[in-house]
């Protein structure tokens, strides 16, 4: 059984990673205008789903809330 990772050339998804760093700094700043502040940011961490990436439920207008998730 071998249990050693792919190797992961950074030259050829460099731009992917750069693309991905900009959404998820987007979707950062989204949730830090909807979500009360907590100390050191707590309150703007991605966690990690069964799909990828999600901000976990944020409150809207009206009592509704939302999500922001990637879909990975």
């Amino acid at each position: 059984m071998n249990n050693s990772w792919p190797e992961l050339k950074f030259s050829e998804w460099q731009d992917t990673c750069a693309t991905l760093h900009m959404w998820t700094q987007i979707v950062g700043k989204i949730h830090l205008v909807q979500t009360p502040l907590v100390n050191h940011w707590w309150n703007v961490p991605l966690y990690v789903s069964a799909r990828g990436l999600t901000t976990s439920a944020m409150p809207y207008r009206d009592g509704r809330v939302f999500e922001i998730e990637f879909d990975f």
